[in-house]
């Protein structure tokens, strides 16, 4: 269990009390050239400094500097940058700020690489979205120095709290991250959007994520935890957005191009085209991957294509359109055993089993801005896309493949929806407020069809329906999907400091099942003696309210408290229900999860010194479905079902210290490290299942710890990080050993060691790594179907150097 003393850390939270020691007090007050209103959120910076303050919700500012004159310089995103030169003589300072119109000019560029940290924090409300109370945090990518050619999670998330990451190729083709105790596979605990929209197979009924946008296209990856199920949906890990690059006002057209190459035959290239022309701009690119992979039997290529066409109607409205289409294949290696593992972790005993993904995305969105302080966007979007998976799959990895007919495995998504989003901010008896309301369509319509399919080596995923007989891995679902959606927060500002946020998500879900699957028996080896098709026809119809709290209070321009509590709901999937997976059985009354998260916690910035986060929370999870084992006529097997309730317990905290500042103020130099612990405990309060009570939950590590430093001097700059992980279960009976299978078991600890440096001039800029500089053997998966089943080792030390040209 873990002791009270293990949070020591938090008395940190009782010494953050900060004065300002300056001697001369200035105020002022920034509104808007239309409409005259005050504008909140404008950035105030010290021209020769850096950032001082912002202004609150009445546009008002005020702070203490020991220099009787200043050059400050106003900054609010789609405004002009304002810069003022004022003294201590002068009265209150009136700033107004106009509407942007023009081209970006020297002094808002150089506002815009004063970012000092890596990570930082969504505000109250950004454009129809609120994130008052809420735990969110914000990746830069632009300030990463993470292998971003590979998608490196462990790197380009190294500042998120509490995350447990998958690392299972070495390309980055499909993101597995969770945390607090959610399964990291493909994502599927989280809501995962691109620009805004979903992005999943099936929001409701399969949310994993095959696809992950290329981190060379990213502007800022945004995490909002828990409470987020009020505005997106009703996933326990909250939301992941992924936000591309915006393009350049001032050029027509920028190209970039990035080709990199590393180990075991590893070579990418990312080009990307933006610009804009009056009221249009653009931004599209392309990303090629192709490599050996680093074991045996797992090679890869990888095509994406991106467009996205934005145009400006007036000063209020905007549309825009944007499509993706992402193709991979990968032979998949398989997985091993952990007597495999020791033996070898680098292994492979299948050369049959091949994966095909085929993502297509689109989206159309309308925003409109209105006099009234009110704001209003309506995005449609839409997926057509398909999972195939064929190979030599048994529940015993280190079974030699027959060369008979493999199992095949294909899946069809196609869905399509609405949100629409109203967010206005008033006034109620004399105090600021902010409301939003929404409402989401969601419907989908898919098939997953199982079968037998070639006996050959190659990448068929045709089905062999001369077959079909007695093939025993049989099953064939149209699995149609509806959800209706009405959402509501409000942000009452009792005063400048405390804000208080309620919310509720009002649900119609409606999930359908229809289809077969056979049950064959067989004795004396492949003799059949009972062969039945079992037809199902089920539709599961919920309603039902999701409501939520929080609160914040901004003690100073340096410390803000926040507290947040909500329910949350997850649906059954219909890979529960619908794929025959030798490796496990599935429990015929699994039902959806239901629970609730609670987060409370302390953050800032101390001026231009350090940034930090320090939150305690918890996560009751009731019916959490899992992996048991359990005595059946074939011997000891793993069972798929709810397990029981459990709770998931904790602490997470981020600082990031900018040690340039205080060694030697000096701004051609680049100095921070990080330190990134979370201590986790967990357990299951009770189970439907003998021997789990008290057991712990899986896929918490007690001790989750990355920290790093870089360096950089002017255009050259060096990072290190290490990450470590305690040990984690993959099954509520907390077994240590994977058996015959793999499938279950413990993941040991691990501990990893990245190593990377850039350096730019002009139009080049040149970088270069070592992954798992160590060379530690560890895997952090135990995969129960592809690309297993069994243990799936993670890449040894790997390299890779990226050439850029950006003109």
């Amino acid at each position: 269990m873990m002791k009270l003393k293990d949070f020591n850390i938090i008395i940190i939270l009782f010494l953050i009390s900060i004065q300002s020691y300056g001697q001369y007090k200035y105020l002022g007050e920034v509104t808007d050239l239309l409409s005259g209103s005050p504008l909140s959120e404008v950035q105030i910076y010290d021209k020769l400094r850096g950032s001082i303050t912002k202004t609150n919700l009445d546009g008002k500012f005020e702070f203490i500097s020991d220099y009787q004159t200043l050059t400050l310089v106003f900054f609010l995103p789609n405004y002009d940058v304002f810069e003022k030169e004022t003294s201590i003589n002068n009265s209150e300072l009136n700033i107004i700020l106009a509407p942007i119109q023009e081209t970006l000019d020297e002094i808002q560029l150089k506002v815009r690489k004063q970012q000092i940290f890596e990570l930082k924090r969504l505000k109250d409300v950004e454009e129809t979205s609120i994130y008052a109370g809420k735990k969110t945090e914000v990746v830069l990518i632009e300030q990463s120095m993470a292998n971003l050619a590979s998608n490196n999670a462990r790197q380009i998330f190294s500042q998120v709290a509490g995350l447990n990451i998958y690392q299972n190729d070495d390309a980055g083709l499909q993101l597995n991250i969770g945390g607090r105790g959610l399964d990291p596979n493909r994502t599927s605990n989280f809501n995962t959007r691109q620009n805004g929209y979903d992005i999943s197979a099936d929001v409701l009924g399969y949310p994993e994520s095959y696809y992950a946008p290329p981190s060379e296209a990213l502007k800022e990856i945004q995490i909002i935890r828990g409470a987020a199920a009020l505005q997106y949906g009703t996933q326990f890990g909250g939301l992941v957005n992924f936000v591309f690059k915006n393009p350049p006002k001032d050029k027509p057209i920028e190209l970039t191009t990035r080709n990199t190459l590393g180990s075991n035959g590893l070579y990418t290239n990312f080009t990307s085209f933006a610009g804009a022309s009056k009221q249009w701009d653009y931004f599209s690119f392309i990303n090629i991957k192709k490599g050996d992979g680093f074991r045996p039997n797992s090679n890869f290529e990888s095509f994406n294509v991106f467009g996205k066409v934005g145009y400006q109607i007036n000063n209020t409205s905007r549309l825009s359109g944007e499509i993706t289409y992402m193709n991979y294949l990968a032979q998949q290696a398989g997985g091993l055993t952990d007597n495999m593992f020791e033996s070898d972790p680098f292994q492979s005993n299948r050369t049959r089993n091949w994966f095909e993904v085929d993502w297509l995305l689109y989206n159309l969105k309308f925003s409109k801005t209105f006099k009234n302080n009110a704001d209003f966007t309506f995005s449609f979007f839409g997926l057509n896309a398909s999972r195939d998976a064929i190979g030599f799959r048994t529940n015993r990895s280190d079974q030699i493949d027959n060369m008979e007919e493999r199992d095949l495995i294909k899946g069809k998504f196609q869905n399509f929806g609405f949100e629409t989003k109203y967010l206005n901010k008033y006034k109620i008896i004399g105090k600021e407020a902010t409301f939003l309301i929404g409402t989401k369509f969601y419907k989908a319509n898919n098939t997953s069809i199982q079968g037998p399919g070639s006996d050959g080596s190659d990448a068929n995923f045709e089905i062999q329906t001369d077959l079909y007989t007695n093939y025993a891995n049989q099953s064939n679902y149209a699995l149609p999907n509806l959800n209706l959606s009405l959402f509501a927060e409000n942000i009452f500002y009792v005063n400048d400091k405390l804000s208080i946020t309620p919310g509720l998500r009002l649900e119609h879900i409606k999930t359908e099942s229809h289809g077969y699957y056979k049950k064959i028996t067989t004795r004396d080896g492949d003799l059949v003696y009972d062969n039945q098709t079992i037809y199902e026809d089920e539709i599961r119809q919920r309603q039902f309210i999701l409501v939520g709290l929080g609160l914040s209070y901004k003690s100073n321009k340096y410390v803000e408290y926040y507290t947040n509590i909500s329910q949350n709901y997850r649906s059954v999937t219909f890979s529960d229900i619908s794929i025959v997976n030798p490796a496990y059985l599935i429990d015929p009354n699994i039902t959806d999860e239901k629970g609730f998260t609670f987060d409370a916690g302390v953050r800032g910035k101390y001026k231009s010194l350090f940034s930090y986060d320090f939150t305690a929370f918890s996560l009751l999870y009731k019916e959490r479905i899992g992996f048991v084992q359990k005595a059946t006529p074939q011997g000891v097997k793993s069972e798929r079902g709810n397990v029981g309730d459990a709770i998931m317990y904790g602490f997470e905290s981020i600082i990031d210290f900018n040690l340039r500042k205080v060694l030697f103020d000096n701004n051609d130099f680049t100095l921070n490290t990080f330190i990134n612990l979370s201590l986790i405990d967990s357990k299951y309060l009770n189970a439907l299942t003998p021997g789990v009570e008290g057991n712990k939950v899986e896929f918490v590590p007690n001790t989750n710890l990355k920290t790093g430093i870089k360096f950089g001097y002017k255009s050259f700059f060096t990072n290190a990080q290490f990450t470590y992980l305690s040990s984690q279960f993959t099954d509520a009976s907390n077994a240590v050993s994977g058996g015959l299978s793999g499938v279950i078991g413990k993941i040991p600890s691990y501990n990893i060691l990245d190593l990377s440096a850039s350096y730019k001039y002009n139009k080049f800029k040149i970088e270069l790594g070592v992954n798992n500089v160590m060379n530690n053997y560890y895997f952090t998966r135990r995969a129960t179907g592809y690309p297993g089943p069994g243990i799936i080792p993670s890449p040894n030390r790997n390299f890779y150097t990226t050439l850029q040209f950006k003109f």
